[in-house]
This record gives C-alpha cells, structure tokens and sequence, in this order.
C-alpha cells in the first residue's frame, strides 16, 4: 500500500468454497448481497477486472470506475482504464475515502496482501465453480462485525455479512 493511500478494501461474495463464478458469471442471484454492496461502495471508487467488468454490462452508478485490462487500447465511456493493479492504486492513492476491490479472481489475489477491509458475503452453499476467491487466513483477520441472515423468498441460501480488518 502506498503511504498515502488512505484504505483498501475488498468487497466479494463467495460460497463456503470460496467460490465466485463460473463461466464468468455469478453462482447465485442474491438481492440481500446486490443491496449491501450497493451500500458498501456506493459513492467510493471501484477497481474492477476487465472480464468482471463485461459480465456488470456497464459502469456501477454513483461509484469511480476502474478496469484493468491488458487492452491498451481499450475504451469505455464512463470508465477509466488502467493496465495494471499497481497503476489503479496509484490513481487514487491520494482518496480520501477507502477505495474498493471488486473482482475477479485475479484481481483479488494479486489485492488482497495489499487490502486493510474484507467486505465479505458468503453464502452458505457449496457451489459448482471455475472461479474462486484466494483462501484467507482468518488468524491475520480481526471480525468487526457479522449479521448472519436465513433465506427467504427473495434469497435462496442462507447469508453472512462479515467486515473484516487486518490485524
């Protein structure tokens, strides 16, 4: 993290597998978790993968957009493009607010030894995937906070929403 980066944060949700996609698509249709990450990143900077980007179909409302792609000469209306994870924090390295991880998979690995706040839905079912987000090390995490919630009519599986800090 550079010195002045004020906060890097994760938001993802997996299965208890750690499950994230398959076919470059979500495993699950889960409102409850589409509103709390509205909520989470809403008015903050996002910093996306150039593939979880094309299966979003455009720029996330009231949020800074940021995809990386190897594409140099990509362009997106409403998105800034970058080439790298490194050349994304260093645009914003001067927010003040945290800015957020969104996806994908390899984007969240090469984040997550840099991220401060894990933004972590999991939704309790064991998924069949080809995408999955990197195991974490729950001894190098302090829970600050987890609402865990049933399913209901609108969502299938039963729920955690966890906040995650760095030891």
């Amino acid at each position: 993290m550079t010195n002045e980066q004020k906060s890097i944060s994760i938001a993802v949700a997996v299965g208890e597998n750690f499950a994230i996609g398959k076919n470059n698509q979500l495993l699950w249709h889960m409102p409850a978790d589409l509103k709390f990450f509205k909520q989470t990143t809403s008015g903050h900077t996002v910093i996306m993968g150039r593939k979880t980007f094309d299966s979003v179909g455009k720029p996330l409302p009231n949020r800074r957009n940021i995809v990386i792609t190897r594409d140099t000469s990509l362009h997106i209306d409403g998105v800034e493009i970058v080439n790298s994870l490194d050349e994304a924090l260093e645009i914003t390295k001067s927010e003040e607010k945290p800015v957020f991880i969104v996806g994908g998979a390899e984007i969240y690995r090469q984040a997550l030894p840099k991220t401060d706040i894990l933004y972590l839905t999991t939704i309790h079912h064991t998924f069949d995937a080809d995408t999955f987000f990197p195991a974490i090390d729950r001894n190098e995490w302090e829970t600050i906070s987890s609402e865990p919630h049933q399913a209901d009519e609108k969502n299938k599986y039963d729920y955690t929403f966890e906040v995650l800090k760095r030891k």
